[in-house]
């Protein structure tokens, strides 16, 4: 394999030659790989395309135009305006069947695709194992969860009875008490003051002593103060240790309760999940719904653009809630067609349609047209089409979904019109041309058109019944092979509008001010115009083999403006740490003053670098610094060997 050759054998024409000033920017497009490809294949096409127009023109030019002509009479007719489009059958009522374990499974056995079944048949086992050992785990769970309700619920029971106890029970046994201790001092009482009464008159008689008389006194106030102390109990209990007892025992009571719900529920959630993995293990083996075909879910796009959708087979695995199968309804099919963007907007729901499916043919109507577009691959990334289904009328028998249909959808019929073969009509500068053959010359007319289908168009005015229009125009009239010469003078305004603040863009003035040059293709000025450098002289965006451009990348201000674009950090200078790699091997050759710095005099002083062909670059070329000018918005890279643009 060839080694890459050191850039200081090189020559400083070659390396500018070759430099592109946006090698190593992020911004720079990169290319290669399949954009590579995709390029050498449209440069093939192209090329088979034009060796194929070169034969017909030599095999034109050697027969004549009069004997290669091929003609055509117009007349009025039915036109019937059509759309045609391949599709695929399907069915308009699939029954999905998902997958509906928790976290998917594996497939241990599966029906075989395309499959008659029955109601209740089954269709596919998924791996149970390990539902298996997460039910058997949670029956422990449960049975715990059970224990612990029973014994919150007994408790809250028992903290429910202690409140009634107490309440029906002990305070009334507490106050019976205190009402017989509130009796008994009252007796007590009465009793020492009548004895108190009795010992006061037999003292006042001399029979009882003063001693006595004091002890008699004594009792009475013992009495009394029994009887207080009786009533103080009672005031007590009732004012204070009921309401503090009562309350002690309904909060337990009401704490068991809580405990009691808390356990309440623990329990039914571990009753749920032991119900829904059981429910789980059960769904693992799976039924047809109801009678019908078996058809596999597979991605039909699986395996390009990436597509990550697991494939259905024994020993897949498949994602929870993922189509398994689809059920299709035999009675009730449909055609999906994809429609091109140019043609999507004449379909209407509710259009008839003619359906081909192998030998059988069928009628059916346009039911919905998609408002997005259909996924597309790489390989067609640019190409938009809209999923458009068209209903089978009726009962479609022996017919099977995945089938290959062409669908012929009638978008209009127009009766007694004009019309002309797609072939003879010829587009020129956004206007369209037939040409009529009248006795020994022929006439260029121009048309107003109408709807078309794939073989003819409505003329709605330019031609009468009778006329005899050519049908291959381009091969047998120069005229039709040539495109109009767009005027030179161009209403700039009226073609790409004003600006928002009412001015119509400004010139680049620094791409050159010398007198304008001969506008080269796309209408951008040769050598000496506003665009000098960028016709056949410039960067190739020109006709081949033109002189040399005189602007921008072209003359030294060219080489200078360009060079300067590396001057990063503004100080007018560039210095080896801001030119690319590829300068570095003859840096110090254009240093003249060895500063480490390339200054504008240094710059002006650099050859010009010869290329080859007329005005000292390749055809297409040019003879300037090809990409060393900043990148441009809009600019694309020239054709290779051709004029640019």
């Amino acid at each position: 394999m060839a080694t890459p050759a050191d850039p200081k054998q090189h020559s400083i024409e070659d390396v500018l030659a070759e430099l592109d000033p946006t090698e190593g920017f992020s911004g720079a497009p990169q290319r290669g790989g399949i954009t590579g490809k995709l390029l050498l294949a449209v440069v093939l096409v192209g090329a088979a395309g034009a060796a194929v127009y070169g034969f017909s023109q030599w095999r034109g030019s050697e027969r004549g135009p009069a004997g290669a002509m091929l003609t055509h009479v117009v007349q009025a007719g039915d036109l019937l305006v059509t759309v045609t489009e391949d599709g695929n059958l399907e069915s308009a009522n699939n029954v999905d069947i998902k997958c509906e374990v928790a976290g998917g499974g594996t497939i241990l056995w599966i029906v075989k695709d395309g499959s008659l079944v029955q109601k209740g048949e089954v269709l596919a086992r998924l791996d149970s194992s390990q539902l298996e050992d997460q039910i058997n785990q949670q029956k422990i769970n449960y049975e715990k969860a059970r224990a612990a309700l029973v014994q919150a619920e007994k408790d809250y029971n028992v903290a429910k009875i202690a409140v009634q106890e107490y309440l029906e029970g002990t305070y009334r046994k507490e106050v019976q008490e205190l009402d017989k201790q509130i009796t008994i001092a009252m007796e007590n009482l009465r009793s020492a003051e009548n004895a108190l009464q009795h010992t006061q008159g037999m003292f006042r008689k001399g029979y009882v002593s003063p001693l006595q008389l004091e002890t008699q006194q004594f009792s009475v106030e013992r009495a009394k103060l029994d009887l207080d102390t009786a009533k103080t109990a009672k005031e007590v209990l009732e004012k204070f240790t009921k309401v503090k007892t009562v309350e002690d025992l309904e909060s337990k009571r009401d704490t068991a309760e809580a405990k009691k719900n808390s356990e309440k529920a623990a329990f039914d959630l571990e009753e749920s999940r032991l119900k829904r993995l059981q429910g789980f293990l059960e769904k693992t083996v799976i039924k047809a719904p109801g009678p019908g075909m078996v058809v596999y879910a597979n991605d039909p796009m699986r395996g390009r653009m990436g597509s990550q959708t697991p494939q259905i087979e024994e020993g897949a695995m498949v994602r929870e809630q993922q189509t398994i199968f689809r059920l299709p309804d035999l009675s009730q099919m449909q055609v999906k067609v994809t429609v091109h963007e140019s043609k999507v907007d004449r379909i209407r729901p509710g259009m008839r349609a003619r359906i081909r499916i192998q030998a059988q043919e069928f009628q059916g109507t346009v039911v919905n047209v998609a408002n997005q577009p259909e996924p597309s691959s790489w390989f067609s990334s640019q190409v938009k089409e809209y999923a458009t289904f068209v209903k089978i009328d009726g009962e479609a028998k022996d017919l099977r979904p995945g089938m290959t249909a062409e669908v012929e959808i009638l978008v209009a019929h127009l009766k007694n019109v004009l019309s002309v073969p797609v072939a003879a009509v010829v587009e020129q500068r956004g206007k369209f041309f037939c040409w009529v053959r009248q006795e020994a010359k022929v006439e260029r007319r121009p048309l107003v058109l109408g709807m078309s289908n794939d073989k003819f168009i409505e003329v709605r005015d330019g031609l009468a019944a009778g006329d005899e229009v050519v049908l291959n125009p381009r091969a047998v009239i120069a005229e039709a092979r040539t495109e109009e010469p767009e005027a030179e003078s161009v209403d700039v305004g009226k073609k790409f509008g004003a600006s928002p603040e009412g001015k119509l863009p400004a010139t680049d003035e620094g791409r050159g001010k010398s007198a304008p040059g001969p506008v080269g293709d796309r209408g951008r000025q040769g050598p000496g115009g506003q665009d000098a450098g960028r016709g056949a002289g410039g960067t190739g965006f020109g006709p081949p083999g033109g002189p040399a451009g005189t602007g921008s990348a072209a003359g030294p201000g060219g080489k200078m403006r360009t060079l300067m674009e590396f001057d990063q950090d503004g100080d007018g200078k560039v210095s080896k740490a801001e030119v690319p790699e590829r300068m570095l091997g003859f840096f110090d050759r254009i240093d003249t003053n060895k500063d480490g710095f390339l200054d504008k005099s240094e710059i002006a002083a650099m050859p010009r670098p010869p290329r080859g062909g007329p005005g000292g670059g390749p055809p297409g070329a040019g003879g300037g610094l090809p990409g060393m000018g900043p990148p441009r918005t809009g600019d694309r890279p020239p054709a290779p060997g051709g004029p640019g643009r």
